[in-house]
C-alpha cells in the first residue's frame, strides 16, 4: 500500500494544481529527447533539463516487469545517451522500496536497463527529498536547481505530484504500456481534465535546490 500517495491526496484539496503536468504525451515513445524540448521558452532563455527521473510500472516498462517494454528499447537508449551516468534515474514505486526485499527487483532493473534505480525508503511522491539529495550527491549529473530536474511518469497523484513538490518539471504518460483501470487512475483523468478545461495551470518549476 502506498501510505504516501494516500496521504499527499489532501494536499490536492489545498492545491489541486499540484497534479497538472507541464507537459503531456501519449505514450513513452512519444517524448522529445533531449526533454528541454517539451516546454516553453521562459523569456529569452529555455528551460535547461540536466537530469531525468523515469518511473517503471505502465512508464517504459510493463507492470510488474524489470525490463524496458521492447517497443519503447530505442526510446529508452536515446534517452541514455542525452542524459549519461547520474543523469538518468529510475525512482519506482516496486523496485527500490522497503517492499523490493534486499532490493533484488532494483539490482535485476539495473542490470536490464543500465540506469541507477533509487533506494528509498518513501514512496512517490513522499521521497522528493531523496531524489534531491540524490542528485546533489551526484557530480556528473551537473544539477544545480530543482528546476533542471524533468519527472516522467504514467500517474498524477504520484510521479506529477512528486515533480511539482520538488520544484522540478512533470511530464505525464498518458496512455501507458497498458490500458490503466484502478479507481485512483481514472480520478486522476477526470481530475487532470477538469482542471485543465477550468484554465488551471501547473505550479512554477523552482530555482532552489535546497
Amino acid at each position: 500500500m502506498n501510505i504516501s500517495g494516500t496521504l499527499n491526496v489532501f494536499r490536492l484539496i489545498r492545491d489541486p494544481t499540484l497534479c497538472l503536468p507541464h507537459h503531456t504525451v501519449s505514450t513513452f515513445n512519444h517524448l522529445p529527447v533531449p526533454l528541454s524540448k517539451a516546454f516553453p521558452r521562459d523569456g529569452e532563455k529555455g528551460v535547461d533539463i540536466r537530469a531525468v527521473v523515469l518511473d517503471k510500472d505502465n512508464c517504459f516498462a510493463v507492470p510488474h516487469a524489470n525490463e524496458v517494454y521492447a517497443l519503447y528499447n530505442d526510446k529508452f537508449q536515446e534517452l541514455r545517451k542525452a542524459y549519461p551516468g547520474s543523469s538518468l534515474l529510475i525512482v519506482s514505486n516496486t523496485a527500490g522500496t522497503l517492499s523490493d526485499r534486499g532490493y533484488s527487483e532494483a539490482e535485476v532493473l539495473e542490470r536490464n536497463t543500465g540506469v541507477k534505480v533509487l533506494r528509498h525508503n518513501t514512496k512517490k511522491p513522499g521521497c522528493r527529498e531523496e531524489v534531491l539529495e540524490y542528485f546533489r550527491n551526484a557530480p556528473d549529473s551537473n544539477v544545480t536547481s530543482a528546476s533542471q530536474i524533468a519527472v516522467v511518469g504514467d500517474r498524477l497523484f504520484t510521479d506529477v505530484m512528486m515533480a511539482n513538490l520538488m520544484g522540478s518539471y512533470g511530464v505525464w504518460v498518458k496512455d501507458g504500456v497498458v490500458e490503466e483501470k484502478n479507481l485512483f487512475a481514472r480520478m486522476e483523468h477526470r481530475l487532470a481534465n477538469f482542471l485543465l478545461q477550468k484554465g488551471y495551470c501547473p505550479p512554477d518549476p523552482s530555482s532552489s535546490f535546497e
